[in-house]
């Protein structure tokens, strides 16, 4: 009887490790680290200074062999462009989850969120929020992570009872500016960190002025497990 459950139990493991599967985890293994090394390079020369000999000899390969994982330097851009979108959802969702019962501090922890997100990486704020890789497009399947990302935001808005269709645009708006002037102008320091609040309570009087007043919001559903 032990025999035979040894036998299912082998035969299940070399199932799940085919050599397609090995090599699968491998490519995507050098996938990432080739991302990665595109990041590091940015965050030192900008990403106009991103080339493909540069990435090569980051991760120890030619540029010809960088092109048998990404077939250009776009494609790069937009695993980079996914990778950003995932990080902010991953930041943004224990804000959003957040159980706090005021509706004005609720948006004022999410604003927070954003432009710290925004200013603690200024090669991948231009990446994500500034459009400042000519002609780079993201792809379909990287553009939705980013309509998830935004659509989070919406969901904040919804909770706390914001209907005016433009409020996520005017918000976003708003946030991203702070956060331009603050890495073009104080880039160690706080100055329009420290409009942060302030900048909330501006969109809110226009789109909301009654949560301006310290209003209890509706608990959030429990998500199931």
């Amino acid at each position: 009887m032990s025999g035979k459950t040894n036998d299912v139990r082998g035969k299940a493991s070399v199932e799940e490790d085919l050599p397609g599967d090995r090599r699968a985890r491998r490519r995507a293994a050098t996938q990432a680290e080739i991302v990665d090394a595109a990041w590091g390079l940015v965050r030192q020369s900008g990403l106009a200074g991103l080339s493909m000999r540069d990435l090569g000899d980051r991760v120890g390969m030619r540029a010809q062999s960088v092109y048998s994982y990404f077939s250009s330097k776009d494609e790069i851009f937009d695993a980079m462009f996914r990778q950003g979108y995932e990080d902010y959802l991953a930041m943004v969702g224990p804000l959003a989850d957040d159980t706090t019962p005021d509706a004005t501090a609720y948006l004022q922890a999410i604003a927070r969120g954003y432009f710290d997100f925004c200013v603690a990486d200024p090669a991948r704020f231009q990446l994500l929020f500034l459009r400042t890789v000519p002609r780079f497009e993201p792809s379909e399947g990287s553009y939705a992570v980013a309509m998830e990302a935004l659509g989070r935001l919406q969901a904040g808005f919804d909770r706390v009872g914001i209907t005016d269709p433009q409020a996520a645009d005017l918000a976003t708006a708003v946030m991203t500016g702070l956060a331009s002037q603050q890495l073009a102008n104080d880039p160690t320091g706080d100055r329009w960190g420290r409009l942060v609040n302030r900048a909330v309570s501006m969109v809110l009087a226009e789109v909301a002025p009654h949560l301006l007043v310290t209003h209890p919001i509706a608990p959030r559903a429990r998500r199931k497990s």
